[in-house]
């Protein structure tokens, strides 16, 4: 489980306009636990809409990551599920990933993606500071998402060497296609938030403002 000093992120967030609905954006415990089969089920149906970039998700997999604290939930005001993310560690937790982001369809483009997003990234940051996080996607959203956050486009020698964070794109559709360039390209888009880099851009820009 998370450590006690983690926020929880449990607020209500409101959209705005013609179309209103309150949904819960919390880091996922115990009780979520029953949410796992259709999370499962979301991911799939997405990938198979879109016909590229999303893995299949096995059940008790993301059962592991809702009880352990390392995921994000969204559930609308009735209690059912609306929205998604997880973290996975690879390399001996010195690269970590975000991944499964998947919305309801009934809540797209409302900016939920974007708020489950933020908080798996500020979940990532505390539990993990010094790992760099990564992701691979095919989905523009998501590269904004991520690009707003400090990610930046970078080749796949750049991503951990961990042999089963590959082996989980063994269910992608475009798996052939990662193989056929020796693992080290594909239609997915390798993203890098290094917190050193940071650091170190921060430094200059604060250095370049003193000047």
């Amino acid at each position: 489980m998370p450590s006690a000093c983690v926020a929880r992120f449990m607020y209500q967030y409101i959209f705005r306009g013609s179309f209103k609905v309150k949904v819960e954006i919390q880091i996922t415990n115990l009780d979520h636990v029953m949410y796992a089969e259709e999370i499962c089920r979301q991911i799939e149906m997405s990938a198979l809409a879109r016909g590229t970039g999303i893995a299949k998700r096995e059940v008790s997999y993301i059962k592991t990551k809702i009880e352990l604290g390392r995921a994000i939930i969204a559930l609308a005001e009735d209690a059912s599920f609306a929205g998604f993310c997880y973290i996975e560690t690879w390399g001996h937790e010195k690269f970590v990933a975000n991944s499964g982001l998947i919305v309801v369809p009934y809540y797209r483009n409302l900016g939920l993606a974007n708020e489950i997003k933020i908080k798996a990234f500020q979940l990532s940051r505390t539990l993990f500071p010094e790992a760099k996080l990564f992701g691979l996607t095919t989905n523009q959203s998501v590269m904004n998402i991520n690009s707003a956050l400090g990610y930046r486009p970078v080749t796949y020698s750049q991503l951990t060497d961990d042999e089963f964070f590959w082996k989980g794109c063994q269910s992608c559709v475009n798996f052939q296609t990662l193989q056929s360039k020796s693992m080290k390209n594909c239609l997915c888009t390798a993203m890098v938030f290094d917190p050193q880099y940071q650091r170190k851009i921060s430094a200059i820009n604060i250095a370049s403002f003193n000047y």
